[in-house]
């Protein structure tokens, strides 16, 4: 199948030959000499390092310590979060009066997590506690009139809900018909109105004061369990033994890796590798990994997509077991079966893609449409936001996926960096049944008549908040380095900044007029190997998905490179290695 250059802008397709699509190469601005010379002489750290700390806004000394350290006795305390009180009072009521207890999750990693974490805490201060997670395909996203009926039939005198329930005004007021409380424990974007709850704990409430916005669902669970510890005195370390959980969470959420949630992720990561829960170990294991070198792509690559496939293809319920099991034999047979459904996951991943990129070719105007917006009838809804993020990667374009069954589309859509997705959805909002998420990603519901007048609404709405240039993907570039710059001591000290992701990039060097030496190869199904020379010092280099390149690099010799520096590994060899990111 072929796709034309005309209607894939800067892509075109065919069994053999990819042709990328250009981004713009950008430096980060140049840092203050005297900040930069500072912070080497403070910490000790090369120039390059101090820059990449400088480009990520750590230019005063006490927020360089701050995030080098990390540490758990940084956490904010828990009761700055509106409602944070009133939370932890109803819950100690709860757990001192034996009421029945039903915590109610979403059913990607990040509510899986939650789940699995606060669930295990409760049970360790003796609470009657048991858990509920809607089925994504009859229930959709957050609190359900099922999941009510449920604890209404176990007897249960108060739900909190984690990673879901700021937008469910109707279920929690149904709730309270019946007699039952509810606790409110979210991080998405709150609706006009709030639920009435007994507490409503969100840190993007607009009235919560809370200094940190940007917490996952799994993190404000946590700051949950943190307020109930504070108020009845115990150690902090009661809860730290959850952290892996709320490492995993987070990483899987894609959310900014500074702050809290660096705190979160680089603990929970070290716990993991320490001492990890037993159910995360055993699906490492079945996946192939080896525990102990975990590191925050494994999670997002590795980890996530297995939890999630249960919850995308059927009911989340089982990855929820494998944590909180205490029967190996059960977490072995568990993990086996996520493995499974996590490969059948991926076939209808690349069915809906190949049916996807047709539509593609069909429907969309590289030069007209700022946007994609695209429904199929008999496509997953357990998978269009994976797939999703796969148009994102080939066409950089806010995109929506929808499926469609019985005249109703339930869609997900993703963002770009610096579009705020929730926003423009809740611009077109007169279009949808209902929509609720935050800025990178969001989900909705609309009836299959008003997709075409969405997607128009939808497009003109984001053409007055991007423009065209905004449309061309960057790379940001944090220094330009000489090949005789890179050592093992600068690999190190990059290392101290981990984990990266969003807001905390993996840093990314440049270098120019590079001299291609030898003889470029192709390794596995399309990378490329090759060395580079500059002066004297020769470094091999690896460039992922590369190898429809190899033509241009024998015909040139000479490139410029923009990589990742890192140490390969292979059998009892070690060498230094530029990662390639991209190259002219």
């Amino acid at each position: 199948m072929q796709y034309s250059c005309s209607i894939l802008c800067n892509y075109s397709y065919n069994e053999k030959v990819r042709y990328r699509m250009q981004s713009k190469w950008e430096l980060y601005n140049t840092a203050d000499p005297e900040i930069i010379a500072e912070i080497v002489q403070q910490f000790r750290i090369p120039k390059p390092v101090a820059r990449v700390l400088s480009n990520r806004g750590f230019t005063r000394i006490d927020d360089v310590h701050r995030f080098l350290n990390a540490d758990t006795d940084q956490l904010i305390d828990p009761f700055l979060m509106k409602d944070m009180d009133l939370a932890v009072d109803r819950i100690i009521q709860a757990l001192r009066e034996r009421e029945e207890i039903l915590i109610f999750g979403d059913y990607d990693v990040d509510g899986i997590t939650s789940v699995s974490m606060l669930y295990l805490f409760l049970k360790d201060l003796c609470g009657q506690v048991s858990f509920y997670i809607p089925d994504r395909a009859t229930e959709g996203y957050g609190i359900s009139k099922n999941g009510i009926d449920d604890a209404h039939r176990k007897g249960c005198s108060l739900i909190i809900s984690v990673d879901c329930g700021i937008t469910s005004v109707k279920e929690v007021a149904l709730a309270h018909d019946l007699g039952i409380d509810i606790i409110i424990s979210d991080h998405h974007e709150p609706g006009e109105l709030l639920p009435d709850a007994v507490a409503v704990i969100d840190p993007k409430r607009l009235d919560c004061d809370y200094p940190f916005k940007e917490l996952a669902g799994v993190g404000v669970a946590y700051k949950l369990a943190q307020g109930i510890i504070q108020k009845l005195e115990i150690d902090s370390s009661y809860i730290e033994k959850y952290l892996d959980l709320v490492a995993i969470g987070s990483a899987a959420d894609i959310v900014p890796l500074i702050g809290e949630n660096r705190i979160f992720v680089k603990n929970g990561l070290e716990k993991l590798n320490r001492d990890g829960m037993e159910g995360i170990l055993i699906l490492l294991e079945t996946a192939g990994y080896n525990p102990g070198k975990i590191d925050i792509s494994h999670i997002v690559f590795g980890l996530a997509p297995r939890i999630n496939a249960v919850g995308r293809l059927g009911q989340a319920a089982p990855a929820v077991e494998l944590i909180i099991t205490r029967n190996h034999f059960r977490a072995q047979k568990i993990a086996e079966m996520l493995e499974e459904e996590n490969r059948r996951r991926k076939e209808i991943d690349n069915k809906t893609l190949i049916e996807a990129l047709q539509k593609i070719e069909e429907e969309y105007n590289p030069y007209e449409d700022y946007v994609i917006v695209l429904a199929g009838e008999d496509w997953h809804p357990g998978v269009i936001g994976i797939v999703a993020s796969r148009i994102i990667e080939k066409f950089y374009r806010p995109t929506v996926m929808i499926s469609i069954e019985n005249d109703v589309g339930k869609g997900s859509a993703r963002s770009i960096p610096n579009f705020d997705i929730y926003a423009a959805l809740k611009a077109c909002s007169n279009h949808l049944i209902q929509f609720g998420g935050h800025k990178y990603a969001a989900g909705l519901t609309i009836e299959a008549a008003n997709i075409p007048a969405f997607r128009k609404q939808f497009n003109e709405v984001t053409e007055k908040i991007l423009s065209r240039d905004d449309l061309i993907p960057r790379i940001k570039i944090d220094d330009e380095l000489k090949l005789n710059e890179i050592t093992r001591d600068l690999i190190k000290m990059i290392d101290l900044l981990a984990p990266f992701g969003p807001r905390n990039s993996k840093p990314l060097f440049v270098s120019y007029g590079l001299e291609v030496v030898g003889e470029p190869r192709i390794v596995g199904k399309k990378h490329l190997k090759f060395k580079v020379r500059q002066d004297e010092t020769v470094l091999d280099t690896i460039a992922f998905n590369f190898g429809d390149e190899i033509d241009r690099i024998r015909d040139n010799r000479l490139v410029d490179l923009v990589y990742y520096v890192e140490e390969n590994r292979w059998m009892d060899r070690r060498t230094l290695q530029l990662n390639v990111k991209d190259l002219r």
